[in-house]
């Protein structure tokens, strides 16, 4: 049997039962995008994963499909208005809802509005 780790709205571990081939890719969010000796490009992953070569679209905060077996990029998420997330920290932990809205604020913390399943809107912060 496999199973993935999540966290429930307590902040609680909570173990999710998952098919043979999900268990076969990880979903990693993306912390930095840069250029490594001689101009080749990376990504670093919320676990610590370097993943050469990555596509020229994916930047900070995106969301990768990563293949266990390969190590490779599979697919990708834009973190974007619209998409599904799910809050990894805080107070709103193991909250899921929708991005509404995404204010930048440069050189500070970023807000994202967040709509859950029940329609309660909640903020939290990059």
């Amino acid at each position: 049997e496999n199973f993935r780790l999540l966290y429930n709205t307590k902040g609680r571990f909570v173990m999710h039962k998952v098919a043979k081939e999900e268990a076969g890719y990880k979903l990693c969010r993306v912390k930095k995008v840069t250029r490594g000796p001689k101009g080749i490009p990376y990504a670093i992953t919320h676990d610590g994963r370097t993943v050469r070569y990555p596509d020229p679209d994916i930047k900070a905060n995106d969301t990768i499909r990563l293949d266990l077996a390969t190590g490779k990029i599979a697919d990708y998420v834009k973190f974007e208005a619209g998409n599904t997330v799910t809050i990894s920290g805080g107070n709103n932990i193991g909250r899921v809802g929708i991005i509404t809205h995404r204010e930048r604020h440069p050189g500070s913390f970023e807000i994202v509005h967040i709509k859950d399943a029940a329609g309660h809107a909640f903020n939290t912060r990059l």
